[in-house]
């Protein structure tokens, strides 16, 4: 009888059956073996990763760090100010550039208030005398120095006419391309 071995029915291996132990601090102990022998694998790899994390990111912090503490060179302050030099000339000559197209500005809009306060004058006293206004008034011919605020008119061109001088539509004939035209005769064959 020594000989006989006991297997389980379903082929599933079930430890045998232990007795609570009545000490609390062991029976912590079983647990927490338990658990290490379920998941200590998952918890190794979870530890192992979460310390390749933080040593990466000490590395990039150190780099990053060093990168920004490093003291500049008398070499890196040389160029960048000539760098800072070179953009303060540069800011200067295109605010110069700037002024002066605004002095001509300026002066070409004193030119056109004078004209026009002159022109008014004019007008108000061929007024007084009597005399047409028409006549009196007169357009820049350029329309740059008209300027933008200037609401003048254009003068007419020579239009062409949109059709002959002899273009009669009663008659039929002519430069137009509408004409009546009767239809076809016979049964449709559309359908």
């Amino acid at each position: 009888m020594d000989d006989v071995e006991i297997e389980d029915v379903d082929g599933e291996y079930s430890p045998p059956h232990r007795a609570p132990l009545k000490n609390q601090d062991i029976s912590t102990v079983v647990y927490i073996g338990e658990f290490l022998a379920q998941y200590g694998w998952h918890l190794l790899v979870l530890t192992v990763g979460v310390y390749l994390l933080i040593q990466h990111l000490k590395k990039r912090r150190s780099r990053h760090s060093n990168h920004y503490t490093q003291p500049p060179t008398p070499q890196d302050a040389d160029v960048v100010a000539r760098r800072q030099e070179a953009m303060e000339a540069a800011r200067r000559k295109m605010q110069e550039e700037l002024d002066a197209k605004s002095a001509v500005f300026k002066e070409k809009q004193k030119q056109q208030e004078e004209e026009r306060r002159k022109q008014k004058i004019e007008m108000w006293e061929s007024m007084q005398q009597g005399k047409s206004c028409k006549g009196t008034t007169q357009l820049p011919q350029n329309p740059e120095e008209a300027g933008p605020s200037s609401t003048g008119l254009k003068p007419k061109t020579d239009k062409k006419p949109l059709r002959s001088a002899d273009y009669n539509p009663l008659t039929g004939q002519g430069g137009g391309s509408c004409s009546w035209r009767p239809g076809r005769r016979g049964p449709s064959s559309g359908g």
